[in-house]
This record gives C-alpha cells, sequence and structure tokens, in this order.
C-alpha cells in the first residue's frame, strides 16, 4: 500500500430517498451500493448511480444476505452454493442498471452479516470470491484486512482491497465490535477522524481494552446509516487531506496482506 494514497467508501443506496446519499457523495471515492438484498430497489440503484457518475465517484455492488427485515444483519443459514447464486444475481442486478446509466461498475464489497461470514469463513469467502469473478473478474473485491476474504479474492485471480472502519469499534482479534456491544459504532466526527488518519497512516487502531492492533488498509469506511454520517464523511475527508493523504478509489492488489 501507497501510504500516500487512500480510498474512503460509504454504503449507500440502501434507504430510498434519503438525502444522505446526495450529502455524502462528493465526500467519498466509492459509493458500495446496495442491490436488492438487504436493501435496495431498481429506482434507488439508478439514482445512486447516477449520484456516483456525476460526483466522479467509483461505484460498486454492496451485495447481503436476502434478509430486507433485518437489514441483512442477521445471520442467515445458506450453503457456499446458495451464496455464490445470491450475490451473483445482486451484482448483475446494479450492473443491469449500471450499464443503462453508463456506469463501470469497479468494485463490490459484502454487507453486514455476510461481509462478518466471509471474513472468517473460507466455504463461504470462496463463494463470495467466485460470485465476483464469474460476475466481472476486472471487480475489485474489497474485504476485512487479513480476513479469509481477501486470500479468497486472491486466490480467485480478483483484485483485493483491504478495509477498515473508522466508525466502528474492534476487538483486540482485529475482529469488529459486534453490534449490541458498547462503543460498536462511533459517531462523534473528531474520533471517528482521528482514527482515520492514524489507520491511513500509521496502520494501528485501539482496540477495547486500549489494545494496539495493526490494521493496514486501502480503504477506509465510514457508515451512511450511522448517525451523523455527513458529518462524519466531511470529519474524516478533511483530517485525511490535512494529513497529506490522496484519496483516490482503491486499485486493488493482488495479495492478501492487509
Amino acid at each position: 500500500m501507497d501510504r500516500r494514497v487512500i480510498d474512503l467508501n460509504c454504503d449507500l443506496g440502501e434507504i430510498a430517498g434519503s438525502p444522505v446519499d446526495a450529502a455524502v457523495m462528493p465526500l467519498i471515492t466509492s459509493a458500495n451500493i446496495a442491490c436488492g438484498g438487504h436493501a435496495g430497489d431498481a429506482e434507488t440503484m439508478r439514482r445512486t448511480l447516477r449520484l456516483a457518475r456525476d460526483a466522479g465517484v467509483s461505484a460498486g455492488a454492496h451485495p447481503g444476505w436476502p434478509d430486507r427485515e433485518g437489514f441483512g444483519r442477521r445471520t442467515l443459514s445458506m450453503t457456499p452454493r446458495e451464496v455464490e447464486a445470491v450475490v451473483c444475481d445482486q451484482i448483475a442486478a446494479l450492473a443491469r442498471i449500471a450499464s443503462a446509466e453508463g456506469v463501470r461498475l469497479r468494485h463490490v464489497k459484502a454487507h453486514g452479516a455476510l461481509y462478518t461470514a466471509a471474513a472468517r469463513d473460507a466455504a463461504i469467502a470462496a463463494a463470495l470470491a467466485g460470485a465476483v469473478r464469474d460476475a466481472d473478474p476486472s471487480l475489485v473485491l474489497f474485504g476485512a484486512a487479513g480476513s479469509e476474504m481477501l486470500r479468497a479474492g486472491a486466490a480467485a485471480g480478483l483484485a483485493v482491497a483491504a478495509e477498515a472502519f473508522a466508525d466502528r469499534g474492534y476487538e483486540a482479534d482485529g475482529s469488529l465490535t459486534p453490534r449490541a456491544m458498547p462503543g460498536a459504532v462511533i459517531d462523534d466526527p473528531g474520533v471517528v477522524a482521528s482514527r482515520a488518519v492514524r489507520l491511513a497512516t500509521e496502520g494501528r487502531i485501539e482496540a477495547s481494552g486500549g489494545i494496539e492492533i495493526v490494521i493496514r488498509p486501502d480503504t477506509l469506511c465510514v457508515h451512511g446509516d450511522t448517525p451523523r454520517a455527513v458529518e462524519l464523511a466531511r470529519a474524516v475527508r478533511a483530517a485525511l487531506e490535512r494529513a497529506g493523504l490522496i484519496l483516490a478509489p482503491a486499485a486493488g492488489r493482488s495479495h492478501p496482506l492487509g
């Protein structure tokens, strides 16, 4: 990773008509667009793709468990073959609309519980990577730094980008703090911005219990459904630029280190 360059991504298109999408889009470099699994419909996909196109932001698919009621944050029992099928369908749904809007999809980032499962489970990770490869082998697979996702993506011949979260708490093992636990979501713009700069420049973050862990990200995420999402994105971008970072879409790499 070139320490002078960092990608800033956000999960968008998850709430129909949300003003957050339009407000956040100019502040980021990559948009992960919900594509019908946990959230998203054809009109919202189209609107979000147009926002990305007009802002010069890299657009990618944000597939999740087919669980709209639980917003994709509940673990579903699905076989790897079933996972591959639903992810393929979701990427294809967004790709069709993107093509009609003159937008080229550049990456894929799984959502919620699917992301967590693929980070830990090699079989689910391989299914996710296979779906991305079958959809378009030029797509960059975003995944948690050091996770099974990145290993599976690299093994499938995909470019991969290691991701870290500026607005989420971490455990000592490098996993995200479960959302039901205190400290899981961080919504103070100053704190989130400081964490983002440290991740981008030092590759380190303080986990629960005050333990320092190493994470070397290619892309940083701020969530579109986090309270004060627009303030957070604005603060993070400004802090990264003050620190001398160049913000650009993640190009990906061929190895899974991160």
